[in-house]
């Protein structure tokens, strides 16, 4: 039989601690271990936290996490513990997204309490269609210009509320109050005709 040569065990790879404080240093080789060894950390909490997500969501909230990581990457202390620092990251990610996902389903069901403005032409005749226009060309005038621009930002161009506060130079505050006065005065107009 023949004798087998001793193998070197496989070199462990740094600890993430190592590679971050190398990364802070500058080492793009060190950067890239790091990313590399974080996604796949990322990507399993991910799953864990939001089991729902498809993976294709997945990918993007992990890419936003390393985009995170990296636009704060000189705010760790090498003195503390890296992945606590970098849950603490993930977390503040995931938390964004429930909050986007839950404006957008607040802004979905927001829009099936309106009636139906946009028009299937083979089902509606010409002349439904020309009512369904005209009613709400009517409650849009009844608005004012700030609760008109609100609708147009946050409910046709699909704009977040920071968004819109940025493309206008309105406050977020400010436009949630247009929009919920202006689905109030539509509802109210649309459900008079």
């Amino acid at each position: 039989m023949p004798s087998r040569q001793p193998t070197e065990p496989p070199k462990a790879a740094p600890a993430l601690e190592t590679l971050m404080q190398r990364a802070q240093s500058g080492d793009p080789v060190a950067y890239g271990q790091l990313l590399s060894e974080v996604s796949v950390r990322m990507r399993r909490l991910v799953r864990w936290r939001a089991p729902w997500l498809s993976p294709e969501d997945v990918e993007d909230l992990v890419q936003d996490i390393l985009l995170s990581l990296h636009q704060a990457r000189a705010t760790w202390d090498p003195s503390r513990p890296f992945l606590p620092w970098m849950v603490a990251i993930a977390r503040a990610r995931l938390a964004d997204n429930a909050r986007r996902y839950a404006r957008r389903a607040a802004i979905d069901l927001a829009a099936s309490d309106l009636a139906e403005t946009f028009c299937d032409i083979p089902t509606n005749s010409t002349a439904e269609t020309v009512v369904n226009l005209m009613s709400v060309r009517k409650a849009m005038r009844d608005l004012t210009p700030a609760e008109r621009q609100a609708v147009e930002l946050l409910r046709l161009r699909e704009m977040s509320l920071n968004e819109a506060a940025e493309a206008s130079g309105s406050t977020v505050a400010a436009l949630k109050v247009a929009i919920h006065r202006a689905m109030r005065k539509m509802k109210a107009t649309l459900w008079k005709d």
